[in-house]
């Protein structure tokens, strides 16, 4: 197609403007009308963002087998270790209330670069602490870095994705997140829980590194006027000889119409316009959390004692090693099954696994059947976490991703982010004086949680597969 017929007509209709762009970003159409381009950016742009999830988990698997090294070399009670465990979530709650901000202001590279910074600071300060203080400052900074990139990686990835491996990319948050964990799991049983913080400052490095090499969000890039660099980076990321000009279209039809729109603040959210997609992205973060998923991993290797293993590393080993294969299987299944299926498999699977660790417990505290309590629980356990990792993990993440409007995401994605890091807090820290309680009712609480999950997403969550967010947000506002 010859570069005078564009600025004469334009090219859908869309202008000399963006002809003489896609002009300049080596636009082609091929005869046949489809597009011939490449995916590799959108793979290596993933790739250097999920390094951002990694760090993620290994800030959050950091504790479970650090617990007794820290205690013993630092000399922590149980309730400053507790402090330690979850103030991590503090800062999370923190970084999840300017989340939306920073990534609004300085874009979702800016987001990254600065919570990798931030990350990274604190590895360093829990690295040379020698005191509670330290490393709690060290643990909230961690915290306030993750709360950022809890929000930023799976909106960065959904924006730049194609619709039809959209689900299955921002899966791989979640597969990178457990990934991360896992690490910290297996490496923590064999190495001091100072060296263990190489193992967050490592994914902090390749992160700021890498951002260098990859384009920005083109959504975000048209939402705040730069449209000649969206359609630059939105160019990149489909490959070179890649027909962009109705994606492009769409992209800038929508970001117009969001323009008309009054500027939003969070109460807002809780309008008639916004409630829809708030209840969904809330409602699926409380039941994530209050399912228990963070008492669990977070202090994994006392839990398994607790049942009557003599050490918790053998748990904690095949916890790390269950996790990544199956948040694969989860990422395969995203696109071929849909969100709600996967949902409804796991958080049924969760319930299963957290009856099963519940009934073990009470069969321990009455003296049943004491031989066959540990394996039993440690059955329970593997159940909840495989189940756990296979949905209930990564498609929360990857529905707030897909449910918000541009120009409310921002405000919705905090807030979202937030109820997820609190109920984090509340679990992470209340778990140890509730086992303390009772192991049995602990997890018969959770198992309580989980089944109420599978009512929540068979009555409210709507499937997102195979749809542009433009057309998910113009759905659910129909709904209204």
């Amino acid at each position: 197609m010859a570069v005078g017929g564009d600025l004469e007509r334009g090219i859908n209709g869309e202008g000399i403007e963006e002809a003489l762009v896609k002009k300049e970003v080596g636009f082609c159409e091929e005869n046949d009308g489809k597009s011939c381009g490449s995916i590799g950016m959108v793979l290596l742009s993933t790739a250097v963002s999920v390094c951002g999830s990694f760090e993620f988990g290994t800030c959050v698997g950091y504790s479970a087998p650090t617990q007794s090294g820290i205690r013993n070399d630092v000399g922590l009670s149980l309730s400053e270790f507790a402090v330690f465990g979850s103030i991590v979530t503090i800062g999370a709650m923190l970084g999840a209330v300017t989340s939306g901000r920073i990534a609004d202001f300085f874009g979702r590279k800016g987001a990254m670069r600065i919570s990798s910074f931030i990350c990274l600071i604190g590895w360093l300060a829990i690295y040379f602490a020698e005191g509670a203080l330290l490393l709690d400052i060290g643990r909230i900074s961690t915290g306030y870095g993750i709360g950022i990139l809890s929000y930023v990686v799976p909106i960065f990835i959904a924006e730049i994705a194609p619709k039809n491996l959209r689900g299955g990319l921002t899966t791989l948050n979640q597969l990178f997140i457990c990934a991360g964990s896992s690490t910290a799991f297996i490496v923590g049983t064999f190495v001091t829980w100072r060296t263990l913080t190489l193992v967050g400052i490592i994914p902090c490095a390749i992160l700021l590194v890498g951002l260098f090499f990859i384009p920005e969000s083109p959504r975000w890039l048209a939402k705040v006027g730069k449209r000649k660099d969206s359609y630059a980076a939105l160019q990149i990321l489909r490959g070179k000889d890649t027909d962009i000009s109705a994606e492009a279209a769409e992209i800038q039809e929508y970001i117009e119409t969001l323009q008309t729109l009054p500027k939003t603040s969070i109460w807002d959210l809780f309008g008639r316009r916004y409630i829809h997609p708030v209840i969904i992205g809330v409602g699926l973060m409380v039941f994530q959390q209050f399912g228990g998923i963070n008492g669990i991993g977070f202090y994994a290797s006392e839990t398994f004692v607790s049942a009557g293993f003599s050490s918790g590393s053998l748990g904690t080993i095949l916890m790390g090693s269950i996790q990544v294969p199956i948040t694969i299987i989860g990422a395969i299944l995203m696109d071929k099954s849909g969100r709600r299926p996967l949902l409804m498999v796991s958080a049924t699977g969760t319930f299963i696994g957290c009856f099963m660790a519940a009934t073990s417990f009470y069969l321990k505290g009455n003296g049943l059947y004491a031989e066959w309590v540990p394996m039993f629980a440690l059955c329970g356990i593997l159940v909840y976490m495989g189940s756990f990792s296979i949905g209930m993990g990564a498609v929360p993440w990857v529905i707030m991703s897909e449910i918000f409007p541009i120009n409310v995401k921002g405000i919705g994605g905090s807030l979202v982010t937030l109820v997820n890091w609190f109920g984090s807090w509340a679990i992470s820290y209340t778990f140890n004086f509730l086992m303390d309680w009772s192991s049995a009712g602990t997890f018969f609480i959770f198992s309580g949680v989980c089944a109420v999950t599978v009512l929540f997403v068979a009555r409210v969550v709507p499937e997102t597969k195979g749809r542009t967010l433009e057309e998910i947000q113009a759905s659910m506002s129909s709904q209204i």
